[in-house]
């Protein structure tokens, strides 16, 4: 079937699994170039199904839906790394093609499989252990140390899930916290700063790289992303190997976001890798000549990447909850491109918009 599907023709219809606000971007992005989208997705008013041409309300795992899906889309991808890899498995054997395929899902669906795989594929990252039992954890912080941070094996996103062991009297603590969940326990890393590389890898084989974007937490939260990130030439060079490594060693197809760490002896560790598009990535809808929205359509549809090249400095601040109210101020702001994504309650931390501030190359 791949054979004859690429590059897919214009007027095909995409399926997005995922309603949030990345298949919203998504979806425009399959618009502008001509396709249809179908947003798979359990909430009746998903923000993403809103600008999709067709949506579909049911669990991931519907079979009725999945076979509604395949009948209607010839490619499906998603927005978010919990789709379950068994509903990937699933659409191929009804003959619809996804990317990224199912081996990405499982990698990045579990803290200790990914840290392994990583590990495997020459691209470093801390120290860890895989933690199942308090004893677990009391051998475990023998080894690594404190403070050491404990995190849920499976899902948690936006620093929920994990908890700081800060010495060992706090192990039966931090153990209780997450509930006493399968989880990994990750060294401490004194690192200088966080950046992130947003890739994407062609259908035969062809990658590329942004530029390299510096991002700033609060809370656990990504709160501003600024890019391109001042970094020597060997920082890009290395951050460019690792995301490229990577991408290859999976077959992955798509955009992925790939987060590291920069430590003061010039080296680079992996934190995680998000097998999407990416909040970090954002800045790329005003900053870059191909944003990594229309990016990874291009890449699962087949067609030939697009050009990364950064056109304008950015700094991304992503509206968290009633902070959206602030859109008269920011739609007035001359250098500002304001990014809302239409979710009706603004709840504490929710990600409900962003914004892009453009400074010219070299500022």
């Amino acid at each position: 079937m791949s054979e004859t599907l690429f590059p897919l023709a214009p007027g095909s219809t995409i399926a997005i699994l995922g309603g949030g606000q990345l298949g919203r971007m998504l979806a425009l992005a399959a618009a502008r170039l001509g396709f249809d989208t179908l947003v798979l997705s359990p909430e009746p008013d998903a923000i993403a199904g809103r600008v999709a041409t067709r949506r579909l309300v049911a669990g991931y795992g519907d079979e009725h839906a999945l076979e509604a899906l395949s009948q209607l889309a010839c490619l499906a991808t998603f927005e978010f790394e919990n789709v379950p890899a068994t509903v990937v498995e699933k659409l191929i054997a009804l003959g619809v093609e996804v990317a990224p395929g199912a081996r990405a899902l499982a990698v990045a669906q579990d803290r200790v499989e990914e840290k392994t795989f990583l590990n495997a594929c020459g691209a470093p990252t801390v120290a860890f252990a895989a933690i199942s039992s308090l004893d677990d954890l009391r051998a475990a912080i023998d080894v690594i140390g404190a403070p050491a941070l404990l995190k849920t094996r499976r899902e948690g996103y936006d620093g929920k899930g994990q908890t700081w062991v800060e010495n060992h009297a706090d192990i039966e603590p931090a153990w209780a916290r997450l509930g006493g969940a399968p989880a990994i326990l990750e060294a401490r890393a004194d690192f200088m700063r966080e950046l992130s590389v947003i890739a994407a890898r062609a259908r035969n084989g062809d990658v590329v790289a942004y530029p390299l974007s510096e991002n700033h937490h609060e809370a656990g939260v990504l709160r501003r992303t600024r890019a391109p990130a001042r970094a020597t030439p060997a920082i890009r060079d290395q951050a460019a190997t690792l995301a490229a490594r990577i991408l290859t060693t999976l077959d992955y197809v798509g955009v992925m976001g790939v987060e590291l760490f920069e430590f003061a002896d010039g080296r680079l560790l992996v934190n995680e890798i998000a097998p999407r598009v990416h909040n970090s990535g954002h800045w790329t809808l005003d900053g870059c000549e191909v944003d990594q929205f229309e990016q990874h359509i291009r890449a699962i549809a087949g067609w030939p990447l697009g050009p990364v090249t950064a056109l304008a400095q950015v700094e991304m601040e992503n509206l968290l909850g009633d902070e959206v109210e602030a859109w008269p101020r920011l739609a007035a702001e001359s250098e500002a491109r304001l990014w809302l994504y239409g979710k009706d309650e603004a709840r504490p931390g929710r990600k409900m918009g962003h914004v892009n501030r453009l400074r010219p190359l070299g500022d």
